[in-house]
């Protein structure tokens, strides 16, 4: 199974997220989504599983939960924004979650990939809306298969120009 991994649109969707999410097979979306055309326009590549983020607003926060747990081929997954944690660590994540085996967050605009206790794979793709921070946009893209453990990496996107950027908002 190929999942498609992102946070913090913030009501952006980038048009090469549609490039690079072409063959997933699910999409996990870890809060800040912005507007809920962002995830109709996700559900068209694949189905979706989102939480609400801090910044999301009463229509989002009344249609998703703060917190997603599912299994996905096998594997225990929960999916979180993680401001409830104020600055969340791999750590504290595992810890919050002890059951999960993927862990998903958002929040901080910072992709992260690392594996706690050598079995459980925390997984922030980073922000894939505007940049904030200095920090470039991105996604994740992970591969599930049963009895192995998950295989992961970010994708960088390109940065939109002032044009683009204008016509998203």
């Amino acid at each position: 199974m190929r999942l498609g991994v992102l946070s913090d649109t913030h009501g952006l969707l980038r048009p090469e997220i549609f490039e690079v999410f072409r063959a997933v097979d699910h999409i996990l979306h870890s809060g800040d989504v912005g507007k809920p055309e962002v995830l109709i326009a996700l559900e068209a590549i694949a189905p979706v599983t989102a939480v609400y983020g801090n910044t999301d607003g009463p229509e989002l926060r009344a249609r998703l939960p703060q917190v997603a747990e599912l299994e996905l081929d096998g594997f225990p997954v929960v999916v979180t924004h993680g401001d409830q944690f104020g600055h969340p660590t791999p750590a504290a994540l595992h810890e919050a979650f002890p059951k999960a085996e993927i862990i998903v967050y958002g929040h901080t605009h910072k992709s992260i990939l690392e594996l706690v206790d050598r079995t459980v794979t925390v997984i922030n793709p980073g922000g894939a809306g505007h940049p904030r921070f200095g920090i470039p946009p991105s996604v994740g893209i992970m591969e599930l298969e049963a009895g192995i453990p998950p295989r992961a990496r970010i994708v960088t996107l390109r940065q939109l120009n002032s044009e683009e950027s204008r016509a998203q908002r």
